[in-house]
């Protein structure tokens, strides 16, 4: 790997664009290797990351947001155009509103992969634009896993090396950087135009944090996908000539001047080296529970204490030990009060780790849907002990979080649960069951598990099997053979929910 100093320079010193980190990332992009060279171990995860996608999209289809951004996206067919999650299998759209309807439908449940480092992100957030722009040019799974791998480089780089959480700014500035790096690579595109890409996509897709703060709303699902279709957008435009502000980090009214640490603003970001095998995507991680992250653990924690507590109206209080992020994110120290109001939003409670401990340790289980139903949440002896629960954070578990060593890395706590008698239960938990270094780590059988058990309502076991089929032999699809990589679904259904939504624009 090559470490790269990264710092704000002022106008006149006219930085070369291949000192930039916009060029930097865009050769990464058009450097990675023929998908027949690329890891054996990266490709493989990244079929898996293709698995979760469509798991969890199936998941949702008749979720209010994915409904809204279905019927934003069907108006706008094209040829050849792209699929659409829940549409008949003969719809295609134009590639940028695919991108818009399949990633809202990807991220509204919050329950697919996950990296966390200097700043957070979701990389499987790239699949969907990826993939609507390899159905509409024509490309074959192998060029979808190239575009896939170099995405993933690029974003987890990115997440390593800058903190945009501690500016209050968005993470999915570095997902669309990170998409028009896949796209770029994706399409075989000149190192010049990706690196235009990648500055229109930074500079159009950098916001606030609101959209996670306080009362969470359905934007949280539309945020990442609003990122793809703008790299998408970005993309055209840069293959058409149109240029870019640059440069968009290093400027002196760039990204890191105005929107992270200032003028002296310096950061490291590590790229792999010309021919290095691009692997970042093994460091990521997907959930085994429909909720934040940084409560994955917590929810095992609390099914793990669960048989020791006994009776729970006996609990007095509960505290969480546990890292800068958790407090300030989704714990107490976030100082949103909606993080316990029983009428908060479903995007609100699965940034709840008080509500989420609660309610693993009241049923032993988690589950995408009844665990946030709002007949869940009101539950009066759910609401008490809720109000019991509260964060600290500890300065040893903030130090495991950001451990150098990802083998070592801690996204987890230690609970403490003072009953009324007195008598306390402790026990802590490093990381969720499911991560890499869990007590049972996600492979293909468990991905496949996953998907199987979110599609069964709405995907037959026909249907199910040849989208398995066709994921696992992705390498070898040609461009017709990525239609399957959209499970068959009962589209009257979806639909018949469809209809009574309200008439926007389109």
């Amino acid at each position: 790997m090559i470490d790269h100093q990264v710092r704000v320079h002022p106008s006149a010193a006219r930085l070369p664009r291949e000192e930039q980190l916009a060029w930097k990332l865009a050769a990464v992009a058009t450097g990675t290797q023929d998908a027949r060279d690329l890891d054996p171990g990266a490709v493989a995860m990244a079929v898996n990351r293709v698995i979760d996608n469509a798991a969890v999209a199936v998941a949702s289809l008749r979720r209010r947001p994915v409904a809204v951004a279905r019927a934003q996206a069907l108006p706008h067919a094209a040829t050849p155009g792209a699929s659409v999650f829940g549409a008949s299998p003969d719809v295609r759209v134009s590639p940028e509103w695919a991108a818009w309807a399949n990633g809202t439908a990807v991220r509204e449940l919050d329950f697919h992969d996950t990296y966390l480092a200097a700043d957070y992100s979701h990389p499987g957030d790239n699949i969907p634009p990826l993939l609507a722009v390899a159905q509409h040019t024509g490309r074959t799974g192998a060029d979808l896993l190239r575009g896939i791998v170099a995405a993933y480089e690029v974003h987890v780089a990115l997440v390593k090396g800058i903190c945009l959480h501690e500016h209050r700014i968005d993470h999915v500035a570095h997902l669309s950087a990170a998409t028009a790096c896949g796209l770029g690579t994706l399409l075989r595109l000149p190192t010049e135009t990706v690196y235009r890409a990648v500055q229109q996509a930074v500079h159009t897709t950098t916001a606030t944090r609101q959209s996670r703060k306080g009362e969470i709303s359905s934007w949280k699902a539309f945020a990442p996908a609003f990122a793809g279709k703008a790299a998408i957008e970005a993309v055209d435009r840069a293959m058409r000539g149109e240029g870019s502000p640059s440069p968009v980090y290093e400027g002196e009214d760039g990204f890191l001047a105005r929107m992270l640490d200032g003028p002296g603003a310096a950061y490291t970001v590590s790229l792999p080296e010309p021919g290095e095998p691009r692997r970042a995507i093994l460091d990521t991680y997907t959930k085994e529970h429909s909720a934040e992250y940084q409560a994955q653990a917590v929810i095992d924690l609390a099914r793990r204490m669960r048989e020791k507590t006994g009776a729970l109206e006996n609990v007095r209080d509960i505290v969480l030990h546990t890292s800068h992020h958790t407090h300030q994110v989704i714990g107490s120290g976030s100082g949103d009060p909606q993080k316990y109001d029983p009428t908060a939003s479903r995007e609100t409670l699965d940034h709840s780790v008080p509500y989420i401990f609660a309610v693993a340790l009241e049923d032993g289980s988690w589950h995408h849907e009844r665990s946030y139903a709002p007949e869940r949440a009101r539950r009066p002896e759910t609401v008490t002990l809720w109000k019991k629960i509260s964060t600290v954070e500890d300065p040893e578990w903030t130090r495991r979080y950001h451990d150098p060593d990802p083998a070592r890395r801690a996204f987890g706590g230690r609970a403490v649960i003072t009953m009324t008698d007195g008598s306390v239960i402790e026990d802590e938990l490093a990381v969720a069951d499911a991560h890499p270094a869990g007590a049972r780590p996600f492979d293909r059988s468990g991905y496949t598990a996953k998907f199987r058990t979110l599609a069964e309502e709405g995907v037959t076991p026909g249907a199910q099997d040849r989208f398995l089929d066709a994921a696992e032999h992705l390498t070898e699809l040609e461009c017709t053979g990525l239609d399957a990589l959209f499970p068959a679904v009962d589209t009257e259904a979806v639909h018949t929910s469809d209809a009574t939504l309200p008439k926007g624009l389109f």
